[in-house]
C-alpha cells in the first residue's frame, strides 16, 4: 500500500493539491485495503485518515493499519462535519474530491460544512489512472479469478442441453463459479440464445438454448474484490455455414487486435485492428461497442479499447495493464457472436490470460 500512496502523493504535489478526499469504494479499497460499505479516505502529504462508522471500526483497524481511523456518527457527526474538524486541525486550505462520484447533495453538504475552512476542488481519474497498471499481487489475484472462470465454463459446457432455458444455464454457471472458489459473480451472467444473442447485454430468460444456433455466454468470477470477464459463443449441435463464417471473422479480428497489443500501442489503434477487419469482411455496421476495457477492482475500468473521439483520444498501453479483447458481430433476427479474453500487456508484447476453450470452425 505504501507504493500506491507514494504514487498518489506525487500526483497531488504535481497538481499543488494539499489533500484528496477519496469516496469511491474501489479507490478506497485500492489505497487502504478497507472493504466496508461505508468508508472515505483523506490523503495529505503526511497523513492517512479513514472515516467510517461504528459498524466498521474494528474491521478498519485490521484492514487498514496504516490509516488513522476517525468515527463518523449520523446525524451528529456525519462525514462533512468530521472532515471540517480534520481540515481545521491540519490547516488544509483546499481539499480535492472525486467529481465523478460525489453527488450534488453530497457536494452541497461538504461545501456548507467546509465554508470558511477549506475550498473544494473537483478532480477526476487520479486514483483510477493508478489502478490501470496492476502490481504483482493484483495480477496474482486476477489470475485466480480468471482460472476459476475458465474452469467453471469448461465444466458447465458439456452439461448444457437444448431444452434448458437461458436462465437455467446461467444458474448452472453461477453455481460452478461459486463451487470453484468465487466470492461472487463479477456481474449478472449473460446467456443469450438464438436471436437473443444479437443483444450484446441480453438478460437470461425462458428462451430454450436450442440446437444449431448461436449461444453467447458472458461470465466472470470475483476473487478478493478482483473481477474476471470471459465471453464464449457456442452452439449445441452442428453449427451451420453462416455461423462458421461469422465466428471465424470474429476470431480473426480478435487475433489481429491481440497481435498488436504492446507497450506504447494506442488504445484506439488496437480497436481499429479488429474493427477494420470486421468492416472489410462486410460486417462493420454490426460491431458497435468498444473492443475492450480494463478489469480489476471494477469489472469495467480503464483503459478502454475503443474508437478515438475528440474528447477522448486514445492512450498508450503500458506493461501491467489488463484489458478485455471482445470483438463481436450482432445481426437482428439471427443472433450474434462475441469472443472475449483478458490480455495482460507485458514488457515486450502481451499474454492472453483466459484459457477457456473456443470452437474449432
Amino acid at each position: 500500500m505504501y507504493t500506491r500512496l507514494d504514487r498518489l502523493r506525487a500526483i497531488l504535489v504535481g497538481r499543488e493539491l494539499p489533500a484528496l478526499l477519496v469516496t469511491t469504494p474501489a479507490n478506497v479499497r485500492y489505497l487502504s485495503g478497507f472493504t466496508g460499505s461505508n468508508g472515505a479516505l483523506l490523503i495529505t502529504s503526511n497523513a492517512n485518515l479513514l472515516f467510517t462508522d461504528s459498524r466498521y471500526l474494528i474491521q478498519a483497524a485490521r484492514e487498514a493499519p496504516t490509516f488513522a481511523v476517525r468515527e463518523i456518527i449520523n446525524p451528529e457527526r456525519p462525514l462533512p462535519v468530521a472532515l471540517k474538524a480534520v481540515a481545521a486541525e491540519l490547516g488544509l486550505p483546499r481539499i480535492a474530491f472525486e467529481a465523478a462520484y460525489v453527488t450534488v447533495a453530497g457536494h452541497r453538504g461538504l461545501s456548507e460544512a467546509l465554508a470558511g475552512v477549506a475550498e473544494l476542488t473537483p478532480v477526476e481519474g487520479l486514483v483510477e489512472r493508478l489502478r490501470e497498471v496492476k502490481d504483482p499481487d493484483e495480477l496474482q489475484t486476477l489470475r485466480r479469478a480468471i482460472a476459476i472462470t475458465d474452469a467453471a465454463f469448461a465444466a458447465t459446457l458439456p452439461r448444457l442441453r437444448p431444452e434448458m432455458t437461458e436462465r437455467e444455464a446461467a444458474w448452472m454457471l453461477e453455481v460452478a463459479l461459486r463451487i470453484g472458489g468465487a466470492e461472487a459473480i463479477s456481474f449478472p451472467i449473460i446467456v443469450a440464445a438464438g436471436p437473443n444473442s444479437a443483444l450484446p447485454h441480453a438478460r437470461p430468460g425462458d428462451e430454450p438454448l436450442g440446437l444449431n444456433r448461436p449461444i453467447i455466454i458472458d461470465m466472470g468470477a470475483r476473487v478478493d474484490g478482483y473481477h474476471a470477464d470471459l465471453t464464449r459463443t457456442v452452439t449445441l449441435g452442428e453449427p451451420d455455414e453462416r455461423f462458421r463464417q461469422i465466428y471465424a471473422i470474429v476470431l480473426e479480428a480478435q487475433r489481429r487486435a491481440i497481435a498488436g497489443m504492446r507497450p506504447g500501442a494506442l488504445t484506439h489503434e488496437v480497436d481499429a485492428l479488429a474493427r477494420s477487419y470486421i468492416a472489410a469482411m462486410g460486417y462493420g455496421d454490426h460491431f458497435g461497442h468498444g473492443l475492450g476495457h480494463g478489469v480489476g477492482l471494477d469489472v469495467h475500468e480503464g483503459p478502454g479499447l475503443r474508437r478515438a473521439q475528440p474528447e477522448a483520444p486514445g492512450v498508450p498501453l503500458q506493461a501491467g495493464m489488463v484489458t478485455s479483447v471482445e470483438p463481436g458481430i450482432y445481426i437482428e433476427g439471427w443472433g450474434g457472436v462475441r469472443i472475449e479474453d483478458l490480455v495482460l500487456v507485458t514488457a515486450d508484447g502481451c499474454t492472453v490470460l483466459s484459457q477457456a476453450p473456443k470452437l474449432n470452425v
